[in-house]
């Protein structure tokens, strides 16, 4: 009777552990460690099932887009590729004050397209806090939690994540790392209440984080090899004690130091766009093939090593390759039309070892065949 027991004790401890595991992995939108940014502000790149396309035989799993559009997610469906949509800024203040739109507005663009398109994310804004619109930073955690309540009450939140992405500009400092804090008219008003809710939901704290553009603040000072994960002799944190050899893991324990500040050391940082341009103005110097091919190379290996940084180095790097293609109509310097992984046809920007679509006769989009740079095994969706 007692061995019985013992057995189903245990039999019902496997049970409990396995069954929370898969709760608490169920509404994590990002699987793997690699993932991309599918930009759209342009009239001359591939249609949204091509894309999908290039995707899946890439074998990158995660997608993030800044709107909700139906033809793209109508394209994704069936694809098996997990989706991030957003909810764009000018939507925000509508979406705080009325919750009814904030529920019509999941139903129409979430729920409708569930479960053949795996949409895994919605992103509430981009960029809001410290920002110029001082009125979206009174509106984004209203806005977060009208979404999140629809996202509730359609039963919903074992499948879609809530978050939003902030910028650099939510940092008071960041050199040395461990000094990060929030800025002050940013964290106590807005920024703490925001991580809160996020921190009672299990959202992450999600970072647009760029070398490329630190080292372009001040290149007299930063050693490119640094930025772009070349042989370097990197840089020590005096308090800490931890060096870094690269400038991107430096970035995201800077975000982890002003989290911890602020109260939240057990939330994750989840890089939602890098990247480096290949082009640039005059006074964009590092904007070059070469270096974009290097950063975004050296960047896919280090992820594909699944390993943390040196202040977290049990939280796996997870990061949003900013973008898919260049972007002929962004406004801004070159360098914002040229963050692309593929040129406008689908045929690849340069070599970091993904295919591209080349045009045939028939004047339709196909894969390339050519083997491109050997990396790392990467044999499933990552």
């Amino acid at each position: 009777m007692m061995k019985s027991f013992w057995f189903f004790a245990q039999f019902l401890h496997v049970f409990l552990v396995f069954s929370t595991l898969n709760a608490s992995v169920a509404v994590q939108a990002f699987t793997g460690a690699y993932g991309i940014n599918y930009g759209r502000i342009a009239d001359n790149i591939p249609s949204p099932d091509k894309v999908a396309t290039l995707l899946r035989a890439a074998k990158i799993k995660n997608v993030r887009i800044y709107d909700a559009d139906h033809s793209v997610l109508k394209a994704f469906s069936g694809t098996g590729l997990d989706l991030v949509v957003g909810l764009p800024n000018g939507y925000l203040k509508d979406m705080s004050a009325n919750e009814d739109h904030a529920m019509d507005w999941v139903k129409e663009n979430v729920q409708a397209f569930l479960p053949e398109t795996r949409i895994r994310g919605i992103a509430v804004g981009n960029e809001v806090l410290g920002g110029t619109d001082y009125e979206l930073w009174g509106a984004l955690l209203g806005a977060v939690k009208n979404i999140y309540n629809a996202i509730k009450e359609l039963g919903l939140t074992d499948v879609v994540q809530i978050t939003t992405a902030h910028s650099q500009a939510v940092f008071a400092n960041s050199f040395p790392p461990s000094s990060c804090i929030f800025r002050d008219n940013v964290k106590q008003q807005y920024m703490k209440p925001l991580l809160e809710f996020f921190s009672e939901i299990g959202s992450p704290f999600c970072l647009n984080a760029y070398p490329f553009l630190a080292y372009m603040s001040d290149p007299e000072n930063i050693d490119i090899n640094y930025a772009l994960f070349q042989k370097t002799q990197g840089i020590s944190d005096p308090k800490t004690d931890l060096h870094y050899d690269n400038m991107l893991d430096a970035q995201i324990d800077a975000a982890y130091a002003a989290l911890e500040d602020t109260g939240f050391k057990k939330m994750e940082v989840i890089i939602t766009e890098t990247g480096w341009a290949s082009r640039g103005d005059d006074n964009e110097a590092a904007a070059t093939v070469n270096n974009a091919r290097t950063y975004n190379y050296n960047l896919r290996k280090r992820l594909a090593k699944k390993k943390g940084t040196p202040l977290r180095p049990k939280s796996v790097v997870k990061a949003y390759i900013f973008a898919i293609f260049n972007e002929n109509l962004k406004p801004g310097p070159t360098s914002e039309r040229n963050f692309g992984l593929y040129k406008p046809d689908g045929t690849i920007a340069y070599d970091i070892g993904f295919h591209g679509l080349v045009s045939s006769s028939a004047d339709s989009l196909r894969l390339s065949s050519k083997v491109q740079v050997s990396l790392p095994p990467m044999n499933k969706i990552i």
